[in-house]
């Protein structure tokens, strides 16, 4: 691997960090990276896995103890995000190629529309707390973090989005710490018996880190609407992206 595809491995990871703490889209910048760098589905998606552990990291040393005022929920949720991380990884490395990978982008999709439709969704429900709710649909989105990952976040977002009273600022945090959870315990399965790439994935990850650390200042700088409205179109866009790759 060259100098200069490690420099563009390095601020492609910058810019997935960056987007993926405020859009959940990560893998849309990061993972096309890595096969344009020569490696293949595989590989390329275990080492962005490994890669995108960075992001949660960087956005929680940014954040995090935001998120502490509820320590017990907090742990709660980030076992039932290595859980569902750990189930995933070892999904995709017993599964045959490509049988998950078929109803991904309906799940990018179903996602999208519903963070589109988070203000009338949350009317619909009558602005309740969904806590159970909340918790099973976080085990699951992990088991498909830890088996594939792109979209995960937007999934994430709007989970929590719909199924809590959370603003957006406060679930995008709350999405990038469990989502990192669920990617560390993901990297470490694959780190023992999967095909990583160490040198891309360490080149990714620096940059990673850089913009996950950017990301929540400047989404407390954005205008909530405008944001969410992008997320999700962002998110239909990556959606026909996985159906037509």
């Amino acid at each position: 691997m060259t100098f200069l595809t490690l420099v563009l491995l390095v601020a492609a990871g910058f810019g997935a960090g960056l987007v993926g703490y405020i859009t959940g889209l990560a893998s849309i910048v990061s993972y096309p990276a890595l096969l344009l760098a020569g490696l293949p589905p595989l590989a390329a998606n275990v080492t962005n896995t490994v890669a995108l552990v960075s992001v949660g990291v960087g956005s929680s040393a940014q954040s995090g103890t935001k998120l502490l005022d509820e320590p017990r929920r907090l742990v709660a949720l980030g076992v039932l995000s290595a859980a569902g991380g750990l189930a995933g990884a070892i999904l995709l490395l017993r599964s045959p190629p490509g049988s998950f990978e078929t109803v991904v982008p309906y799940l990018v999709a179903l996602a999208s529309a519903a963070v589109l439709a988070q203000p009338w969704l949350r009317r619909m429900a009558g602005h309740r707390e969904l806590p159970i709710v909340f918790a099973v649909g976080i085990a699951i989105v992990s088991v498909y973090g830890g088996y594939f990952g792109a979209g995960a976040g937007t999934i994430f977002l709007a989970l929590a989005l719909v199924t809590s009273a959370h603003p957006l600022w406060r679930a995008t945090l709350l999405k990038s710490a469990l989502l990192g959870i669920c990617n560390l315990v993901a990297a470490i399965v694959f780190a023992a018996t999967g095909p990583v790439h160490w040198v891309a994935a360490v080149a990714m990850g620096i940059g990673c880190l850089a913009g996950g650390y950017a990301g929540p200042p400047v989404v407390a700088r954005l205008p909530e609407t405008p944001l969410r409205i992008t997320i999700g179109i962002l998110g239909f866009a990556l959606a026909v992206w996985l159906a037509v790759r």
